[in-house]
């Protein structure tokens, strides 16, 4: 139950921060990635902050001996870069440009009932269920539990 609580807590403040920064509005988006027109450089200050929060929060989280809720940290493992990643890295930038919208920022953004929201929501469900269909993860990026993550450290 502390994890469903905990993982609540984590996505509805994720939601409010992502709410209050704008990145739910693809028009906002837009403007910051115009960098050649009309630039909004709003965003980055978002994302300075961002990183800086992350920054002290990982700090502060390595030298506990395990995580609060789980008896050991689960990391990823894979540190090359290869076709699939460059592949999936560059459908999401220009997803993310021509829509203005992520999955995060969407998900936050269902709760406005904005109608490119929902049918962005509805076409991301359906390219994961494609995805999972079709062909999915391949074997070597899969974890033998089945939860994506290479391995327990």
């Amino acid at each position: 139950m502390k994890r469903i609580l905990a993982g609540l807590f984590a996505g509805a403040v994720f939601g409010a921060g992502l709410s209050i920064s704008g990145l739910i509005n693809p028009a906002k988006v837009n403007a910051f990635l115009d960098v050649a027109g009309n630039w909004d450089p709003s965003l980055a200050f978002v994302m300075l902050g961002a990183v800086a929060v992350t920054a002290i929060g990982y700090r502060l989280v390595w030298k506990r001996e395990r995580p609060l809720l789980e008896t050991v940290f689960s990391l990823p493992t894979r540190r090359d870069i290869d076709g699939n990643l460059l592949a999936g890295a560059a459908l999401f930038g220009i997803g993310w440009g021509l829509a203005g919208v992520c999955p995060g920022p969407a998900l936050a953004g269902l709760g406005f009932g904005a109608t490119a929201t929902l049918v962005f929501v509805a076409a991301m469900i359906a390219g994961m269920i494609a995805a999972r269909q079709f062909g999915g993860f391949p074997e070597r990026l899969k974890s033998r539990d089945g939860t994506g993550a290479d391995a327990r450290v």
